[in-house]
């Protein structure tokens, strides 16, 4: 099937590749490129056609994504946090729907979802506070999923804990400016959230345990398999496809960079095989990643398209994947980076800022590969993983 937002980004490359040093400088993404991206429709791909989504497959928004993020990695990695918002927010009450995309199927939902908040009951809702970091593309929307805790009379942490995502709007959260001061994805424009005493009735808030176990998108009557995706293989999908596409970036713009480079020896790169053969290493390496990552969204989408749900194993072993092809694009970009040469390393050269865009993106808690390879491996040889934070991530 055709898939019209890569065509339209595609259409609109050398615009969005433009716009990464402004992105960069501003430290969020220029209203031009959010403005492509609005355009483009990149941010309904796994929105409900009920609210003029296109609820397309998973591996069309992993390869758009990937896309973007080969022209510049802050742009990518909005398109990839802010997109799959809309995936989740398909599960939610149909009147916050209704409030977010009613007026405008436009409307952008940014997030973190770690429960850095406390939700104390009180009569048809929750009185929420906290205070989030790395709230990615924050400034172009309008309104947030923000985890938290579950609280008691008192608003400390119910016993035993239980996490929820809430859902506030614009006006009931604070976007702390200067907050976002880092080496790589400057353009991100990942600011800190606070939230003060805000009201958020019931109908704004999903307990997590139902994301994560399938029963919230079986709740709302949803039938199209993307919403029957674990949230495991869904929430990544987007975070990793763009470290791969920056990855991507990284090796077209070395490869332009080298085609006429002259070493301080003399050399022309063409014709210095330890060179070439690192630059085909890197490139097959890069394309294994991509390659991994589109194949484990296509087997997540098959199982439960063909009606069963992914298992606990199955789950562990797709994260493992995920964090893989993570870690596997990026080593292999270092190798080329590494051999760009130190007027790669120049401001006015896009290698270095895609080098340091791939690295922040590596950082991210969901490439963190200990518990994940820890877990992975244990289901693999038949044990039962221990309950609690190591099975968090899967």
């Amino acid at each position: 099937m055709a898939n019209p937002v890569l065509e339209a980004i595609t259409q609109r490359a050398d615009e969005i590749s433009a716009l990464g040093p402004s992105n960069e400088a501003l430290g969020r993404l220029d209203d031009q490129a959010a403005k492509v991206l609005r355009e483009a429709g990149v941010i309904r791909m796994l929105q409900p056609k009920i609210h003029g989504g296109f609820e397309f497959h998973p591996r069309d928004y992993a390869e758009t994504i990937m896309k973007i993020a080969g022209l510049d990695g802050s742009t990518g990695w909005v398109a990839g946090v802010v997109g799959v918002h809309p995936w989740e927010m398909a599960f939610a009450d149909p009147r916050v729907q209704q409030e977010i995309w009613g007026e405008n199927q436009d409307t952008w939902i940014a997030s973190p979802y770690a429960p850095m908040g406390i939700a104390r009951p009180v009569d048809g809702g929750y009185v929420f506070n906290g205070r989030w970091q790395f709230s990615s593309g924050t400034d172009h929307c309008d309104w947030i999923f923000l985890g938290g805790m579950l609280g008691d009379a008192e608003g400390k942490m119910a016993q035993p804990p239980a996490s929820l995502h809430l859902i506030l709007p614009r006006s009931d959260y604070e976007i702390v400016e200067d907050s976002w001061n880092v080496v790589g994805l400057r353009g991100t424009g990942s600011k800190d959230i606070i939230v003060k005493d805000a009201f958020v009735p019931d109908y704004r808030v999903i307990p997590y345990n139902k994301v994560v176990d399938g029963s919230q998108a079986k709740e709302a009557g949803l039938t199209n398999p993307l919403y029957h995706l674990p949230f495991s293989a869904a929430f990544p999908l987007g975070i990793t496809a763009s470290v791969i596409g920056i990855a991507e970036g990284a090796l077209a713009h070395h490869m332009a960079y080298q085609k006429g480079r002259v070493q301080i020896t003399g050399t022309r790169i063409k014709d210095d095989p330890y060179v070439l053969y690192a630059i085909s290493e890197a490139a097959a390496e890069i394309a294994a990643a991509r390659a991994a990552l589109l194949d484990n969204a296509s087997r997540m989408y098959d199982i439960v398209a063909s009606g069963r749900e992914v298992t606990f194993d199955e789950r562990a072993v797709g994260r493992r994947t995920q964090v893989q092809a993570a870690w596997r694009a990026v080593r292999a970009m270092d190798e080329i980076v590494a051999r760009s040469g130190g007027n790669a390393m120049r401001v006015d050269n896009p290698i270095q800022r895609f080098w340091r865009d791939a690295h922040v993106g590596l950082a991210h808690a969901i490439h963190v590969p200990g518990s994940v390879f820890h877990v992975s491996a244990l289901t693999q040889l038949g044990i039962e993983p221990p309950h609690g934070p190591m099975r968090s991530m899967i």
